[in-house]
């Protein structure tokens, strides 16, 4: 009998899109379940993504809803990655429905669910001591960390020319994309890999088309290919990472948000080039070193 599972995570502008991208890089291991996706309909989200993956959306308001789509999908597993589903949500969830919850964490926070995942290189199994309920498995690390299909497929080849894979995320909130074009010197190439869902999308289009070297790329589905064909990469400490470092490409990682904090904090510690937020100066002494 198949699984029936259901993820609630959201996308958007403002809070970005690696949730769910993660979300589907986990989704695809589960080959025979009914999968459901509860999220909500906000600018600038990528739930066509998850349709184009051939998975079902519902759409909903309120968390709350959440109980009922439990019960008349008789889901037998609920995963949560959601920076605002708390503790207490997921203990009602537990309480109300017996579900099985599995939960989402990176920044350490408190949970009561059976199964943490924690995927991120730099995650410490120790640290959620007395943060999940003492029966729950803990994942935690590397040998967890969710890696797209493609990457495992693709073969890297470094290009003649210098060229760097640019992406600060598919939302980008603070244009930091653009900050860094301005910085990188014209002896380099730079592939710009963001989606639709950055706002900042006119002003870097503007910006591009007076600079040969740059390439936009819009909600392509080459990301590996790109990643693979590049000398050096300028991402954030986040899920992109991973790949990066399964990739084998040199990097310089840039904090964007405080989720970041952990990682970035990870890398320092074991001499990978990371800036604790964007900075002009090092940045062009990076690149010119």
């Amino acid at each position: 009998m198949s699984l029936n599972i259901l993820f609630r995570a959201d996308s958007s502008s403002k809070i970005g899109l690696g949730h769910i991208m993660r979300d589907l890089v986990l989704a695809s291991q589960y080959k025979n379940a009914n999968i459901y996706f509860a999220t909500k309909n906000l600018d600038g989200n990528i739930n066509q993504k998850i349709i184009d993956s051939g998975y079902k959306v519902i759409n909903i308001d309120s968390d709350d809803e959440v109980f009922s789509i439990i019960r008349n999908l008789e889901i037998d597993l609920v995963i949560f990655d959601h920076y605002k589903i708390t503790y207490k949500f997921e203990k009602k969830v537990k309480q109300k429905t017996d579900v099985k919850i599995l939960s989402f964490d990176d920044t350490y926070e408190k949970h009561h669910c059976d199964i943490l995942l924690n995927h991120n290189i730099s995650a410490d199994k120790k640290r959620y001591k007395n943060l999940v309920p003492k029966n729950c498995k803990i994942r935690c690390g590397s040998k967890y960390t969710l890696i797209r299909d493609e990457f495992k497929k693709v073969k890297v080849c470094k290009p003649k020319q210098k060229t760097i894979f640019l992406a600060m995320g598919g939302a980008d909130t603070e244009n930091i994309s653009l900050k860094i074009l301005k910085t990188v010197p014209k002896k380099y190439k730079v592939n710009l890999v963001t989606t639709s869902s950055n706002s900042n999308l006119p002003k870097l289009k503007e910006y591009i088309t007076k600079h040969r070297n740059i390439t936009l790329f819009i909600n392509t589905d080459k990301i590996a290919e790109i990643m693979a064909n590049s000398t050096l990469a300028i991402v954030t400490p986040s899920v992109i990472l991973h790949e990066v470092l399964y990739l084998k490409i040199p990097f310089i990682a840039i904090q964007t948000a405080n989720n970041q904090k952990d990682m970035r904090k990870y890398l320092d510690k074991y001499g990978y080039i990371v800036l604790k937020k964007f900075d002009k100066k090092k940045l062009i002494k990076l690149l010119n070193g």
